[in-house]
Order: C-alpha cells, then sequence, then structure tokens
C-alpha cells in the first residue's frame, strides 16, 4: 500500500490519497498494536478511500475525529473516506490485537463504479458514505462471529502475501465477505443514512457517474444539484478530502484503467471513452497520477 499527502488546505487535517501500484491490487491487510514507530508526528489526518479497523482483543485506544474511543473485544470501526483519524502516539494501542483493511472500489470487480459514494449500484460501500470530522463509525462484532472475522482477514493477507495462483480472485471474494458482513452490522445505520443524511453527496455522485465521459466542470455539477460551485466545494472537501474535480479525474481514470487491461483499444479510443478528447492530455494525467504512461500500465495489468 502506497500513499501520497496532499497539499494542504489551510488549517485542515492533511489527506493521504492512494497510489496505485502497478500489477497490485488496490487492497491492503495489516496487523494493529503497539508500533514503536508511530509518535507524534503522525499527524490528524484522513483518506481519500474506504478502511476497516477490527479488534478481536481490548487494549488501547482509537482517535477519531475528536473522540479517544477506548479499543474493546469485537469493535469495528468503518472508516470512510474524509473521516478524520487523530493524532497518533507510540502507545494509542498497546495491548490491541486486530487488523487494518484498506481498498479503493476497483478491487470490486470491473463492474464497480468508481466512486465510492455510488451506493446506488454498489450497495455494500454504502457504510462508507458518510465522512468528515465526526469520526469513524463504531460497530461491534458479536462474540460468536468474531473468530470468523479475524480467520477471514487473515486468510486476506495471506492471499495478498503469497500472491498465488488466483490470489486476485480469493482476495476480492474474502473482501465481498467482509463488506457484506459490516452491512449486516450497519444496517440501521444505513437506513438512517439513506434515508437523512447524504442527499447531497448521493446526487453529487450520481451526475460524476451518469457524465463523467463527458466535459463536465464543477460549475456544471453545481448547477445539476442545484448549489453554489462554492458551497459545493466545501462540502465535498470537508466530507471527502477530495474535490469535485478531484472525482470526476478519479471516475475517469478507473474507467481507463479498465479499458486498458481488459482491452486492446488504441489508447486515443480509451481517452475518448473515458472522458478525455484530448489524448495527450489524458496521456500526461494518467502518467501524472500514476507514474507512468497509459501502454506502460497495460503491459504490467493485462488480464
Amino acid at each position: 500500500m502506497r500513499t501520497r499527502r496532499a497539499p494542504l488546505k489551510g488549517d485542515e487535517p492533511a489527506t493521504y490519497r492512494w497510489q496505485p501500484v502497478p500489477g497490485e491490487l488496490s487492497v491492503a491487510a495489516m496487523p494493529l498494536g503497539h508500533a514503536a514507530d508511530v509518535n507524534g508526528a503522525h499527524e490528524a489526518h484522513s483518506h481519500d478511500f474506504p478502511g476497516l479497523a477490527y479488534f478481536w482483543a481490548d487494549g488501547g485506544i482509537v482517535r477519531t475525529g475528536r473522540q479517544v474511543r477506548h479499543v474493546e473485544a469485537g469493535d469495528l470501526f468503518v472508516i470512510a473516506p474524509g473521516d478524520v483519524m487523530g493524532q497518533a502516539q507510540r502507545d494509542d494501542l498497546v495491548g490491541a490485537r486486530g487488523w487494518g483493511v484498506f481498498f479503493t472500489a476497483d478491487a470490486l470487480g470491473t463492474d464497480t463504479p468508481g466512486a465510492h459514494l455510488a451506493w446506488r449500484t454498489h450497495p455494500l460501500l454504502f457504510p462508507f458514505v458518510r465522512g468528515g470530522a465526526t469520526g469513524a463509525l463504531r460497530l461491534k462484532v458479536p462474540p460468536r462471529d468474531r473468530d470468523e472475522w479475524t480467520t477471514r482477514i487473515e486468510a486476506l493477507h495471506d492471499e495478498l502475501a503469497h500472491r498465488r495462483e488466483g490470489y486476485r480472485e480469493a482476495v476480492s471474494a474474502h473482501l465481498v465477505l467482509l463488506l457484506v458482513g459490516v452491512s449486516r452490522l450497519a444496517a440501521d445505520v444505513v437506513g438512517d443514512l439513506r434515508e437523512n443524511a447524504e442527499p447531497l453527496l448521493a446526487e453529487v455522485f450520481d451526475v460524476i457517474e451518469q457524465r463523467y465521459r463527458e466535459p463536465l466542470s464543477l460549475r456544471e455539477v453545481a448547477a445539476a444539484v442545484r448549489i453554489s460551485p462554492g458551497h459545493l466545494t466545501s462540502t465535498v472537501r470537508r466530507r471527502t478530502g477530495r474535490t469535485v474535480q478531484g472525482w470526476i479525474t478519479e471516475r475517469r481514470m478507473v474507467q481507463a484503467r479498465r479499458l486498458l487491461a481488459t482491452t486492446e483499444l488504441p489508447i486515443s479510443d480509451i481517452a475518448r471513452q473515458a472522458g478525455f478528447p484530448d489524448a495527450g492530455y489524458f496521456a500526461r494525467t494518467f502518467g501524472k497520477l500514476h507514474g507512468m504512461s497509459p501502454s506502460g500500465w497495460r503491459s504490467v495489468n493485462v488480464l
């Protein structure tokens, strides 16, 4: 897993973005516990991708938003893009035992929309629709299910570590089953969110999903959801850690990566289908975000 710290905007917490690595799945699993290399220099921050933190043993604390939460066995923190995690201290997780799982929507398959908030077409992602300074959603895994959760995440970690034949399919399957578990635990919360909490964000990501293949600007998205561009910018950045234009570009990049990996279309055709009428601009944008050209990406990611 490789991330990049985005430039700071005023006094907002830092945002870390997932940096795609050629040939690797956008899924990471890592043990959580006491870490000598973590100290107060690890600033308050958010991610622009979703994650889970599951603990099977008591111990330590988790700092989310402005809250300090004592970790209990069975705790499951659902970390939405934009959720602010507090400044970490070295001894925060002394005694804790758990796993962190982070991913992007790409990992769920080629039919998953690029926007993590596109819950209308992939309901397993809906528990991650929230986000902001309020902190991660805290759920509780029942005692009877905790061994299964631990085994599932350990199996996911093992597949990612050893990359045996078929590991991509295995990783996707394990991740989907984890998200099914999250959705079931969060059923009441999700129902409330669906009805009340984020209608604006749902509209914004619907517009992006429907129109990313054509010219689309912040002003046009704002007009479609009937609010001012300034208000839209501040709301989306506060909730997700990324700008509207950033999400438009990300949706286009998801489509481009899929076409590069699964078709033999010329780069110019892929650029057009991903919403870039200028193939040169597409190549420069792709290279800036991925560290290599579209053809280079294709050479190491052909399915």
